[in-house]
């Protein structure tokens, strides 16, 4: 995932595109899981010369695409695994189908495999004799509406990210996905994404009952929805652009900068609880934990919690539900005084075939209530309370398993903290407000089943407090409005 953005990235399940999205594949991995009634499956003028280097971009990305020809075929390490194709899990990854996330509930295991792909056959050993390995590579330019002060315009990412998965069965009712990222923007491997789980099933007051334990480092990442902030829109996004001041905790604050683990259930198809308790475990930083130069220093364990219910009607689909997390942290230290932070959330996920074609939408409100006692009284923020909303709501139109188009809107509101949201050019805040709101333009074209062309268009109505002169340097918001093209390749 990109650094200090790293729950936009790639999917859980990491795979790649069915061109038969109602095929025998899907009808394959539904009677290998069982029932499970979830569900059948004003952008800114830019000026001429901007517009023409963007279309050579995107020709040089589509000549490299059209080069690899029909015959590429690439199935990453799930794929292998079940023998699915991969949109019997999701429609555009890393969006999940009902089958999708009956097989993540299930900790990532599908019990019915033929006894050739094995190796043992008792409860002491039962491994699939495929590597559960994949590798995804993104390939990437942005170019910006105004320059950064003495910076080119545009940033070529090559690679943008690079990704190494372990993800599959390793047993029969425990699985995971464990991500390793290269990042030429930090020139290094880290640890990346990880979820690793244990999933049974039983009979509760005669309806089916999947539960679990999930081991992972990012508070939503064991979500099986994408309206949550680890795997939601945008998939993928530039690691090169300037992102607003503020944000709450649980849109990637604490990625893989904390070690959880949790209880979770599905009852009857319909309502899914989980429960996480979080620590500190600073990667790269010195063992034990020392706390120096890290903002979040959680004190003792920080809880997490997920309620959502799930029905359909018709061909329609609806998930509502509710997540939060509190944390009492010590800033740059791991004693003394505290700061404590209370994100409530609510999202909803809707979802509806329209014959081959599919329509989904999801949102998200995130409202965070903050007592900064110890930042405050360090001088780093000019009152004790604060607060953010946050705001995003986005839709896909899937035509057929080729295309896809998604628009979304977002937006952040808060106190005006002067010393919190300091003025500073290009980053800071020339009237110490935290308000942001802008739009999302995406479109994915996919030629072959594990191949992504995309492009999209990110504009800001508002950045840092304003519309215009936002740093106090003359800089607008529109100045950081981006175009990404992207090339994605998973394998």
């Amino acid at each position: 995932m990109i650094p200090n953005d790293r729950t936009r990235e790639v999917s859980s399940q990491d795979c790649a595109r069915d061109t038969s999205p109602n095929g025998t594949e899907s009808a394959k991995g539904t009677a290998l899981l069982g029932n499970f009634a979830d569900y059948k499956r004003i952008q800114p003028s830019l000026v001429h010369k901007f517009i023409i280097k963007i279309i050579m971009r995107i020709l040089t990305v589509l000549l490299v695409v059209l080069s690899v020809g029909d015959a590429a075929f690439a199935v990453p390490s799930f794929a292998r695994q079940t023998g699915l194709s991969c949109n019997a899990c999701h429609s555009t990854p890393p969006e999940l189908t009902a089958f999708g996330r009956k097989f993540k509930l299930n900790g990532y295991v599908l019990t019915e495999t033929t006894v050739k792909d094995k190796i043992g056959n008792s409860k002491d050993l039962l491994l699939s004799k495929y590597i559960p390995l994949s590798v995804m590579i993104l390939l990437s330019d942005t170019a910006y509406q105004a320059n950064q002060p003495s910076t080119q315009n545009g940033t070529a990412g090559f690679p943008q990210q690079l990704s190494i998965f372990l993800a599959g069965a390793f047993a029969s009712h425990f699985g995971g996905l464990a991500q390793f990222t290269y990042t030429h923007q930090n020139d290094h491997f880290g640890m990346d994404n990880t979820d690793l789980r244990y999933a049974n099933q039983k009979t509760l007051g005669g309806h089916d009952l999947v539960y679990g334990i999930t081991l992972n480092n990012n508070p939503t990442v064991e979500d099986v929805w994408n309206s949550t902030p680890a795997w939601g829109f945008p998939w993928i996004s530039s690691s090169s652009g300037i992102s607003p001041l503020a944000s709450p905790l649980l849109k990637g604050a604490l990625g893989q900068d904390v070690a959880g683990v949790g209880a979770y259930s599905m009852w009857d198809s319909h309502l899914y609880l989980d429960v996480s308790m979080y620590r500190s475990e600073h990667a790269r930083g010195p063992i034990p934990v020392t706390g120096t130069n890290y903002q979040y220093n959680i004190s003792g364990v920080a809880p997490y919690w997920r309620a959502g219910w799930q029905q359909t009607w018709g061909s329609n689909y609806l998930e509502v539900g509710t997540y939060g997390i509190h944390l009492n942290s010590h800033p740059r230290a791991i004693a003394g005084p505290e700061d404590r932070y209370l994100d409530a959330a609510f999202d909803f996920q809707y979802e509806r075939p329209f014959g081959t074609h599919f329509l989904d939408a999801h949102g998200t409100y995130i409202h965070e209530t903050s007592d900064l006692r110890a930042t405050f009284g360090a001088g780093g923020a000019s009152a004790q309370s604060s607060h953010l909303n946050t705001v995003k709501l986005d839709s896909t139109y899937h035509w057929t398993s080729k295309y896809s188009a998604t628009g979304a809107v977002f937006s952040t509101t808060g106190n005006a903290d002067p010393l919190l949201y300091a003025q500073a050019a290009v980053t800071g805040s020339n009237n110490g407000s935290p308000n942001t709101s802008g739009y999302i333009a995406q479109f994915s074209y996919w030629p072959v089943q594990n191949i992504d062309i995309n492009l999209a268009y990110t504009g800001y109505l508002k950045f840092n407090g304003a519309r215009t002169n936002y740093d106090g340097a003359n800089r607008k918001a529109s100045d950081n409005n981006t175009l990404y093209v992207a090339l994605w390749l998973n394998f």
